[in-house]
């Protein structure tokens, strides 16, 4: 399958806060060129969930240090910076964060069982809605 990648925003602050908008978390994937799960997790799971409206996600390169993104605090850095600070150690790795930069639960790292990753992100998608619904 060819290469999907899923939007990159320029601003994570932004992103977020136009996601907590329509009651929904920002899922961030980290993501790395060639890798095989993460071709697996974009293209299996989160674009047939964007198609069907059910998520809005995005994705930052771990291994970009020259295009400047916006954090969540406004402060301009770059994703490989984020994912130095955010201590990724593999890809793909799935965030669901808040408007404030929150994580709203707890992030899926790697792909332990393709049998299960669906019913894994189901579960971490209505935790992250359930909280930010407080």
């Amino acid at each position: 399958m060819a290469y999907q990648p899923l939007p990159t925003p320029k601003s994570l602050r932004a992103a977020a806060d136009a996601t907590a908008a329509r009651g929904e978390p920002l899922v961030v994937m980290v993501t790395l060129r060639g890798c095989v799960y993460c071709e697996l997790v974009r293209n299996s799971y989160l674009h047939p969930l964007m198609r069907e409206g059910r998520l809005i996600a995005v994705q930052i390169d771990f291994q970009d240090k020259t295009t400047p993104i916006q954090d969540f605090a406004g402060r301009t850095t770059t994703p490989a910076t984020l994912v130095d600070e955010w201590k990724v150690r593999l890809t793909p790795t799935v965030f669901f964060f808040g408007p404030d930069g929150r994580e709203l639960a707890e992030r899926l790292e790697g792909v332990t069982s393709t049998d299960f990753y669906g019913s894994y992100l189901d579960d971490r998608l209505d935790t992250a809605r359930s909280k930010l619904k407080k």
